[in-house]
């Protein structure tokens, strides 16, 4: 698995706002459900409360989106940074399970399939998402634990 870029690049990106980048930072579509459900559960199992949220139609969000030659328009964006490092696809979701550790590092199992068969199945899922979970509005979720940790 493979960083998207050289670690902390958007700090020189004048597309990208200045903001504070320590920690894992999830960028995700505030109006998909699935996303949503992805915000809640990173909310309940980062017990060190080190995640934090950016909604891909925030600037911030965006900025970041365009830094890594992703589309904010497109349904397949979705961005992990951690330690200064990108990650996209189901990449980033393995990335999470074992930052999250415990009974999540089992998403490494998913490394054994080769990575054009993980894109081609995030593909899939990334399309049909709303169909799939339908929509939701990540940024009004009554969950404290998920609006503490948003960026926007």
């Amino acid at each position: 698995m493979q960083p998207l870029n050289a670690a902390y690049s958007w700090r020189g990106d004048a597309g990208v706002p200045e903001f504070d980048d320590a920690g894992s930072l999830t960028v995700m579509d505030a109006t998909c459900g699935l996303c949503a459900r992805g915000a809640t559960w990173i909310a309940r199992n980062d017990r060190a409360g080190a995640f934090r949220i950016i909604p891909v139609q925030s600037p911030l969000g965006a900025g970041l989106l365009r830094h890594f030659g992703m589309d904010p328009d497109d349904p397949l964006s979705w961005l992990y940074l951690e330690d200064g490092l990108g990650y996209s696809s189901l990449d980033a979701t393995v990335r999470v399970g074992c930052r999250l550790g415990g009974r999540w590092r089992v998403l490494e199992a998913l490394r054994v399939i080769p990575k054009p068969l993980r894109d081609a199945a995030y593909a899939l899922v990334a399309r049909n998402r709303y169909k799939i979970m339908g929509r939701a509005d990540l940024c009004a979720m009554p969950d404290p634990d998920v609006q503490r940790r948003l960026l926007r």
